[in-house]
């Protein structure tokens, strides 16, 4: 029977993997040593999804992971289902582990008649039968208390700065945050390569275009500077491309950009690898495909940081205490 038992036999973990980042799942449970539990999952000719277990999970704790990458709203779905399928089965508890979760941009009403789709998806999983939530770097912390239950809120900074801190001479970097919401993780990140100065781009958005804004300033000191452009994801890679040449063009020696999710849509590729970074660096929360790869990008692994909020949720242990110190 697949999965990890607790020392008095009485716990069994389990994990399940959606269709969207197999090669996540896979990491995730080496890393925890166990093995998928073998899944059934295909699409009808109308597009409905089906999903079944290959093995009983009654009695388990159930983990399921699925990022959230394109085509999105199918991830979604087949998510939904397979929580609807472990319920159905008597899992005992059911954690939903996105490492990316699904329109978390979607926070608050920028305007009239707009939905908060980020409390929306929270209300779904609830509804289909999740205990708890697991989530990396989700756009705004505030998101945690959409869903009704416990939420581990993972954090990819340590990965990120311990890799940052191996490319930049620590006495000569200015941590730079894409626009003023952003300042307070940017403080985070000075305060961890040893106290760099920090900068922020003023920007301008249209609320009436998706993926448009125009960089305007950079407000901070930046000249003869490495700076590290942190954001926690990076989808069309217009703000960050705009915000490279800004940096650059006030004198910046050169430019890292560090981010969580590599959403990376099309034109992304392209935009990243001709701004002027030096190095693009993501985490594999999401697959990033071969033709979305370029010369410039680092893909860090986001599984060994999973697979220990897991077993510390397991083991009824902290996982907070995995970001402090």
């Amino acid at each position: 029977m697949t999965g990890l038992f607790s020392n008095d036999s009485e716990k069994r973990l389990v994990l399940v993997s959606g269709r969207a980042h197999p090669a996540l799942a896979e990491d995730v449970a080496r890393e925890l040593e166990v093995e998928l539990v073998p899944t059934t999952a295909y699409d009808f000719a109308n597009g409905e999804i089906y999903v079944r277990y290959g093995e009983s999970v009654r009695g388990a704790d159930a983990f399921v992971l699925q990022s959230h990458t394109s085509p999105i709203n199918q991830w979604i779905m087949e998510q939904l289902i397979m929580v609807d399928a472990l319920k159905r089965a008597s899992a005992k508890t059911i954690t939903v582990v996105q490492p990316f979760y699904g329109y978390a941009r979607q926070d608050k009403k920028h305007r009239g008649r707009e939905p908060i789709s980020a409390r929306l998806m929270a209300d779904l999983f609830k509804t289909a039968g999740a205990d708890r939530l697991m989530s990396v770097d989700l756009h705004a912390a505030q998101t945690q208390g959409f869903f009704d239950g416990p939420v581990d809120h993972l954090w990819a900074m340590p990965l990120l700065v311990d890799y940052v801190r191996t490319r930049v001479d620590l006495t000569n970097v200015a941590v730079v945050s894409p626009d003023a919401g952003r300042i307070r993780v940017a403080e985070q990140w000075a305060e961890k390569l040893g106290g760099a100065p920090l900068a922020f781009i003023h920007k301008t958005r249209d609320i009436n275009q998706p993926n448009r804004s125009v960089a305007n300033r950079v407000v901070g000191e930046v000249e003869g500077r490495t700076c590290v452009l942190t954001d926690d994801l990076i989808d069309t890679g217009g703000t960050i491309a705009e915000a490279v040449r800004v940096l650059l063009k006030d004198g910046a020696k050169d430019v890292i950009v560090a981010a969580t999710h590599g959403v990376l849509s099309d034109p992304a590729p392209r935009r990243l690898q001709e701004c002027g970074a030096r190095e693009v660096v993501v985490t594999d929360t999401l697959p990033i495909p071969e033709d979305q790869r370029f010369e410039k990008l680092t893909v860090l692994s986001i599984a060994p940081l999973i697979a220990r909020a897991i077993r510390e949720v397991f083991d009824d242990g902290s996982v907070t205490s995995l970001f402090e110190g």
